[in-house]
Parts: C-alpha cells; sequence; structure tokens
C-alpha cells in the first residue's frame, strides 16, 4: 500500500449543520454534495473530506455490528502564516457556529496555535509552525526553520 491518502471521512450526527459551518459558514464550496447523506470538500491537492451522515457511516463500515461514529483522538490541523492568522480563522470559525476548544497561544512545538471543534465535535488545529513548510513536489517537510549547524 503506498504512503497517501485521499479523503478524509469523518461520521456526522447532524449532517445540515456541518453543511452550514463549512459551506456557509466557512464559505467553503463542495466538490458533491448530496443531501442527507454526504458533502464532499476538496481539501488539498488530491485529498477531499467527506463529512458522511453517522446513520449511514456505520451502516457503510458495519458488518451487522455497531460502528462508533462519534469524532475522537484526532485533529484535522490547518496551517496559516502568522499568529494573526490563527486568531482570525478561530475567529471565523467560532462566528460560523464552532467552538473554541483553546484560544491561540504559544505551542510547545516553537509556533502558535488553538482548536476548535464543528458543530459535530470534530476539532480543527489552527496553527502558525516556523518549522513546517510544502516544497514544491508537494512533500511535507517538518522541523526547525534553521537547521542546527553541523559544527
Amino acid at each position: 500500500m503506498q504512503q497517501q491518502v485521499h479523503f478524509v471521512t469523518v461520521a456526522t450526527a447532524d449532517l445540515a449543520a456541518a453543511r452550514r459551518f463549512y459551506r456557509d459558514g466557512l464559505g467553503w464550496q463542495p466538490t458533491l454534495d448530496v443531501p442527507g447523506e454526504i458533502i464532499f470538500f476538496q481539501i488539498g491537492p488530491g485529498l477531499v473530506l467527506g463529512l458522511f451522515d453517522a446513520d449511514g457511516f456505520a451502516r457503510d463500515i458495519a458488518a451487522g455490528g455497531r460502528v462508533e461514529t462519534t469524532p475522537a483522538g484526532f485533529t484535522l490541523s490547518h496551517n496559516v502564516a502568522t499568529p494573526g492568522d490563527v486568531d482570525r480563522v478561530l475567529t471565523e470559525a467560532q462566528a460560523a457556529g464552532g467552538r473554541i476548544l483553546k484560544p491561540g497561544q504559544r505551542a510547545d512545538f516553537g509556533g502558535y496555535h488553538g482548536h476548535f471543534a464543528d458543530p459535530n465535535g470534530a476539532i480543527w488545529e489552527v496553527a502558525c509552525n516556523p518549522g513546517w513548510r510544502v516544497d514544491p513536489d508537494g512533500t511535507v517537510v517538518l522541523g526547525p526553520v534553521d537547521p542546527p549547524s553541523a559544527d
């Protein structure tokens, strides 16, 4: 299996609330919207976020058993250029119906970040990370801005 992801699909208890938050509140444009079932947003090159009605999600995955559909134990992260951008995005998310979990603040990794939850509890981190970049070929680089010298 190749080391890549094309879809991140989140079980969503209230698909209408998710639509209002992402499409109407944040201004995201759906790639595909099937009312009552799923809504897809392209969130990067070759990467789609799917918000799937929780009951349909459970039916799709379950082989006769109950499937837990509550988002837990993960964050979706959105990196921005400046600490001010972190605060701006958190404010936009709150205005769109999101709940601030942690206001913008210095982070242990040397940057600045905060967290919000969408109306269905999916947690987003908004971060200004000085050691994060995407190279022209799409490779994500995580590390210090100025690597230590070899002295």
